[in-house]
């Protein structure tokens, strides 16, 4: 069984469009959450993200991995594909 993988972003955000490129390249199907200029959502993020209001937001099986930069370091260390599989 797949993993849930959810992302909150903005549509003009480099670092989103980073982490969800990442994502596409490894095959992985995912929510995306777009939530440019909508403070509500961005504030039901942060409840998730432990605070964090920055975007994206990554969270895999309801945990959170954190942002773009979180996101590629659990790739670099060989980290990301337990987390997917």
């Amino acid at each position: 069984m797949a993993a849930q993988v959810e992302i909150y972003t903005w549509s003009t955000c480099p670092f989103c469009i980073r982490a969800k490129s990442l994502l596409q390249k490894k095959g992985v199907d995912y929510t995306d959450y777009s939530i440019d200029g909508d403070e509500d959502a961005r504030d039901k993020m942060a409840q998730r993200a432990n605070g964090r209001r920055s975007v994206p937001q990554v969270f895999i099986n309801d945990q959170h991995i954190g942002g773009c930069d979180d996101l590629y370091a659990l790739e670099a260390a060989g980290k990301l594909d337990p987390l997917l599989a």
